[in-house]
């Protein structure tokens, strides 16, 4: 391979590249959009059913041909039998669902492997017919991207321009149908009419793209793209506009470097590609990508361990002095601090070295002790605060008993907004007047540690 053939492949400079790079980005744009909805709608099997329901459409079409005389090879009447399988396997799942307490996946799991049982004693039959072996039927099951012709694009192109149209006509009902089925049923939406559409599309899409991956790569296709976007955003307008741009860089790049190294399918690197972008948004996702749910957790844990720390040093000041007069920062030891919460050496010095660095407490010293500043003073003020807000909550509100309320408050504590507390102010009547920096007294019994 030289760096003229990378070029070659890059500006699309060979007829056939041109058209089997278009076309699978078409497919890619296509399937990623329909899967986005299949997604958001608990369906990402539906499009697995569907790609196995068309095995036996196909054979069908082919008996057919045969028996009017033709060869049977015709790819119209291929793609017709095809559709018309996949259509009825669509309406079996709906039927099943609508009629009975089966639900979508059991409904699916159901038509996909009865629809794809027929499609393989039918295509053992068509393999055995004289020119059955000739026919070429398995190129439905594992795709041929390479050999993909003029007919092809006109045919991805319609029904991507389809696909993409009603989309954009029917946003705003095909999201009410995703997020909240039964709302819309009761608002009067034609929501079986919808749904419907909405797999109408789908089959079309599957149908279309037969001939691209096949049958069996076609399944990743239609969720892969949308799964990889689903990390990135919470939007769905967002996340449907990124699965398609997902979909379409997936054929292209599939595509390109299937032309450029000899002998590997087009089909099964587009799947790759679209499976490698999964990975890396499953990893990187600003939204729910694993590395940024750990950095979260991480944030999280040294927040409450921080917060445990200010409420700790509070309460051990408060129970050694004078409310009266409010509380004044004196020196705490160590062992106080250590046995108010089950920390060991190590946990509580890395809880007091992120407190120092954020200027809550001074240097601190087994000798010395562990002194707050006026900052540090102030935060777990408002921390304590903010405890005992939710534990006069729970105990007038929630019949909570004094002697466990403080585990529970624990647990939720860390998490009380401006607004939450605000409310807990308006319901705590009697706090509701008073200032903001005040701390109500503690509802059970205070103890300075060991």
């Amino acid at each position: 391979m030289e760096f003229s053939d990378v070029i070659d492949v890059l500006l699309l400079r060979n007829y056939n590249t041109r058209l089997v790079v278009i076309c699978t980005m078409l497919l890619g744009c296509a399937c990623g959009l329909m899967g986005g909805f299949l997604l958001l709608r608990k369906r990402s099997l539906m499009g697995d059913t569907l790609s196995h329901a068309t095995l036996p459409g196909v054979c069908v079409a082919f008996f057919v041909g045969v028996l009017l005389g033709g060869q049977g090879k015709s790819l119209p009447l291929l793609l017709l039998g095809a559709t018309v399988s996949g259509v009825l396997g669509c309406a079996t799942v709906l039927f099943i669902r609508n009629n009975s307490r089966i639900k979508d996946d059991a409904a699916m799991g159901i038509v996909l492997s009865v629809y794809f049982g027929a499609g393989v004693a039918l295509l053992t039959m068509v393999t055995k017919m004289p020119d059955g072996a000739a026919a070429g039927l398995e190129s439905f099951i594992y795709g041929k991207t390479a050999s993909m012709v003029l007919s092809d694009f006109w045919l991805l192109t319609v029904v991507t321009l389809c696909v993409l149209s009603l989309s954009a006509v029917l946003f705003k009902e095909f999201r009410l149908l995703c997020f909240d089925e039964v709302y819309a049923s009761a608002q009067g939406w034609p929501v079986r009419l919808l749904d419907g559409l909405l797999l109408a599309l789908v089959t079309a899409v599957t149908v279309a793209g037969l001939q691209a991956v096949g049958l069996i790569l076609i399944i990743a296709f239609l969720i892969t793209p949308a799964a990889a976007a689903r990390f990135w955003t919470d939007r769905l307008d967002r996340m449907l506009l990124l699965s398609v741009v997902i979909g379409g860089a997936s054929g292209w790049l599939g595509a390109s470097v299937s032309a450029l190294v000899p002998n590997l399918p087009a089909g099964a690197l587009i799947v790759l590609v679209a499976a490698s972008c999964f990975l890396l948004s499953m990893l990187c996702g600003t939204q729910r990508g694993v590395l940024v749910r750990l950095m979260r957790q991480l944030r999280l844990k040294r927040s409450i361990g921080r917060q445990h720390l200010l409420r700790a040093l509070y309460e051990i000041l408060e129970a050694d002095g004078e409310r009266g007069d409010g509380i004044s920062i004196r020196p705490v030891a160590f062992r106080q601090v250590r046995g108010r919460r089950t920390w060991s050496d190590q946990q509580l010095r890395r809880c007091l070295r992120l407190a120092y660095n954020d200027g809550l407490i001074d240097a601190v010293s087994k000798e010395d002790g562990i002194i707050l500043t006026e900052a540090g003073l102030e935060a777990a003020a408002q921390v304590t605060r903010n405890h005992r807000l939710w534990e006069l909550y729970l105990i007038e509100y929630a019949d909570v008993a004094t002697s466990r309320v403080d585990r529970d408050a624990d647990a939720v504590e860390h998490v009380l907004g401006e607004k939450l507390v605000a409310l807990l102010e308006a319901k705590l009547v009697k706090l509701s007047s008073a200032d903001a920096l005040e701390v109500p007294a503690s509802p059970h019994p205070i103890t300075p540690g060991d």
